[in-house]
């Protein structure tokens, strides 16, 4: 069974007015295996965000469902979604949605205070992360004191201080400088290989090139899907860019 299953997608949004319609997705049908590395790709306005605010739980579907090991999000009670959200998922998002007037330690250990988890578990589970995201030097410091790249360690460490069944990042690399994108690829990269499953939204091509799956989003559907099987990540850039020039009708973003 898979980790995560979609089926047959569809949102609809209102508008409040005129009670026009518009059809984000039509029919998305896809699944992530445990330990998959996907990358989910599309033009603006393709449906890549609607579909990712369904699988975090932030959003409920027209119709079809989201199954996470065999359960549908459907039958999750509201009451409970929030406490679901935190145990099954991590976020990693483009602007980082760190809290200032936390330390960046209070910020990563956020999820586990509000789960009302030991600090005993809490301190247990931080120093392997900021060990190996290398940001142990750092953790009494705020967010305003320490760069972007550093600022999306201390979100990728907060995403995967619950042990997360899936990490579900937004533009990961969008507001970082292309080192620091790199060094985050590589983090990405370095705990897939350790088992943990990620499916990841962006734009740019060079990101998407890390994954071992990348699902092509037109017109509210999967459109198209390539594996990285033993390319190298500069054979999938390749091929992403190849592809992406007719999903996109030419609209590349190779960043």
């Amino acid at each position: 069974m898979a980790l995560l299953e979609v089926k047959n997608l569809k949102k609809i949004y209102t508008t409040r007015l005129g009670g026009q319609q518009f059809q984000a997705l039509s029919s998305v049908n896809f699944s992530v295996e445990e330990g998959e590395y996907v990358a989910i790709m599309g033009a603006s306005g393709s449906g890549k965000t609607t579909l990712l605010n369904i699988l975090a739980s932030l959003d409920k579907p027209t119709s079809g469902e989201v199954l996470l090991e065999g359960k549908s999000f459907a039958k999750i009670k509201d009451r409970d979604i929030s406490a679901f959200r935190r145990d099954n998922l991590g976020f990693v998002f483009q602007d980082f949605n760190l809290l200032d007037t936390f330390s960046l330690k209070d910020n990563i250990l956020l999820p586990l205070v509000l789960a009302k988890k030991p600090y005993s578990l809490m301190e247990q589970r931080l120093m392997p992360i900021a060990e190996k995201l290398e940001i142990k030097e750092l953790l009494n410091k705020f967010p305003y004191e320490v760069s972007g790249g550093q600022k999306q360690r201390v979100a990728v460490a907060r995403a995967l201080i619950t042990n997360p069944r899936i990490i579900l990042a937004d533009e990961p690399t969008g507001a970082l400088d292309s080192k620091a994108s790199s060094n985050l690829l590589k983090i990405f990269s370095d705990i897939n290989k350790s088992g943990q499953t990620i499916l990841m939204v962006t734009h740019s091509t060079m990101a998407a090139s890390h994954a071992k799956r990348v699902l092509f989003i037109k017109d509210g559907e999967v459109f198209h899907q390539l594996y990285k099987g033993n390319l190298t990540n500069e054979e999938m850039f390749q091929k992403i860019v190849s592809t992406l020039a007719v999903v996109t009708d030419g609209g590349v973003d190779i960043g």
